[in-house]
């Protein structure tokens, strides 16, 4: 499982000594590491092939721009490793390990301050908090990968899970279906412990991170097969990306070639404004254009992905746009009775983020829904 990984940039044979020398300012900020795997899908004749955009450091990194916890997570930490924000979600960081370091990552904090490390250091503890909240149906493994811990950590963890009546679904967030396929296809008691915890009636999800079609190769597409063959139901996630997947073409083949496999569309995400990150970043209006772009040239099954922030107040759905407002809605709240409300503000084409947004129209409350006809 931890063979075939590259985490010094020196060693890639790829890149030339000016090339190295040119990031290391880079690299000693943000940590580097890749899968033999992943590397080889990469068009090295090609200075813009998007996959190393995803895992190569890059110089753009270094603007200064946004937070480490871009979404406030600390506001929601219950103990180490274990947050609470929405209702019926919890989620458990159960690693700090990943099988590359996306460049756009989230959560860096994990791997470049080793005091900010949040992942789990008490299971016994976070289980007993979900097993006294019966409105908890969903609890989310992550980190990190959450397959990026040994076999016997995630048997563990599952099993207690699934002792708690009211947790119908495990999802397991990962990127290894794409970064090291491997971890799926050679590990048989993987999947024996996924198929026996894998119910008809609480099923696990596994919630994949392909960014760009090239990322799904043959050897992806077996192990999602040998997941879905182990009872496991499979979404996407992906931000739209800076040079990687902001175009209507690239991001709809990305929406078909996931649904011919079986793997729903599930969010597209704005990027977050995290340190390092400024790059990658799409205005919000611009990705809305793309996105829905994308999706008229797919087929129902392929478009049924949302597209999202993960605001520190919730999921923010970015709904739709005019010539001078645009429109949001709650999709999910932290605060549970603001889920669902929808907004209006006065258009900025150079927001990247909801906080830019400071015009507000009108605010329509889920719980005092507005009129669709009518005078006010």
């Amino acid at each position: 499982m931890f063979e075939g990984f590259y985490t010094n940039i020196n060693d890639l044979p790829y890149l030339s000594k000016e090339e190295i020398e040119e990031l290391k300012p880079v690299v000693d900020k943000f940590k580097f590491k890749a899968h033999k795997h992943y590397l080889d899908l990469i068009d090295w004749k090609d200075p813009n092939d998007p996959l190393k955009k995803v895992i190569l450091p890059q110089k753009h990194e270094l603007i200064s721009w946004g937070r480490l916890d871009a979404s406030n997570e600390k506001n929601y930490v219950i103990i180490p490793g274990l947050q609470h924000k929405y209702t019926s979600t919890a989620v458990m960081l159960i690693s700090n390990v990943c099988a590359g370091y996306c460049r756009f990552c989230f959560r860096k904090r994990l791997f470049i301050q080793p005091t900010e490390d949040d992942s789990i250091k008490d299971i016994d503890e976070a289980i007993k908090y979900i097993s006294s909240n019966p409105k908890i149906t969903n609890v989310l493994l992550t980190g990190g990968d959450g397959f990026m811990v040994s076999t016997p950590k995630l048997k563990e963890v599952i099993s207690k899970l699934r002792k708690i009546p009211h947790v119908h679904i495990i999802r397991i967030g990962t990127k290894v279906l794409a970064y090291n396929p491997s971890r799926i296809t050679s590990d048989q008691n993987l999947l024996e412990i996924l198929k026996e915890h894998s119910k008809p009636n609480k099923r696990i999800y596994v919630m994949t991170h392909f960014n760009h079609p090239k990322e799904i190769s043959e050897k992806s597409l077996k192990a999602a097969d040998l997941l879905m063959k182990a009872g496991v139901v499979l979404a996407n996630q992906t931000p739209m990306l800076k040079g990687v997947n902001d175009d209507p073409d690239t991001l709809a083949e990305l929406f078909k070639k996931l649904s011919f496999t079986g793997i729903t569309p599930y969010y597209v995400f704005l990027c977050r404004p995290t340190v390092g990150n400024r790059g990658f970043a799409i205005p919000v209006e611009r990705a809305l254009e793309v996105f829905q772009k994308a999706q008229t040239k797919c087929s129902g099954l392929a478009k049924r992905a949302r597209l999202a922030m993960s605001h520190e107040t919730g999921k923010i759905e970015v709904v739709s746009q005019t010539h001078d407002e645009i429109y949001f809605r709650y999709h999910r709240s932290a605060e549970e009775s603001q889920s669902g409300d929808f907004m209006v503000f006065r258009k900025n084409p150079n927001a990247f983020w909801f906080d830019d947004y400071e015009e507000v129209i009108k605010k329509y409350s889920f719980n005092q829904p507005y009129r669709c006809y009518g005078p006010e």
